[in-house]
């Protein structure tokens, strides 16, 4: 116990802090008495879980990054387009935000990644 210094043992189960779970306590009135000294390094160890969790990337695909973020392309196709230009996988995110780039420029329809222009029919 962070509090007394009671060992956990058979008989004697001690429950972690449920906030940082970096101490254990025999008891509520122990975790209640320790709680001023233990108040900072809890806030502190809380902030770093919660950024763990917050700035975890994904796991990686077998599809690779996509050549314009660089963030892992997901494992659905559907959320992502493959340019017939330039043979790219590109997300949905990057052609979004190139979409919207030309839309606002008055740009004509370009890859996302080699900005060559749209086919404008099936044989091109």
């Amino acid at each position: 116990c962070a509090a007394c210094g009671i060992a956990g043992v058979d008989d004697i189960k001690l429950k972690k802090c449920t906030a940082c779970y970096l101490v254990r306590y025999c008891g509520v009135k122990c975790q209640k008495d320790h709680r001023p000294q233990h108040k900072r390094a809890c806030k502190k160890r809380v902030a770093e879980l919660r950024d763990e969790i917050l700035f975890k990337q994904p796991d990686s695909t077998h599809m690779e990054d996509c050549p314009i973020c660089f963030l892992p392309l997901p494992i659905d196709p559907i959320e992502s387009n493959m340019m017939a230009c330039c043979s790219k996988i590109i997300c949905n995110g990057c052609n979004y935000a190139n979409q919207i780039r030309e839309l606002e420029g008055k740009l004509q329809e370009s890859c996302p990644f080699c900005r060559h222009p749209a086919p404008k029919s099936e044989e091109e």
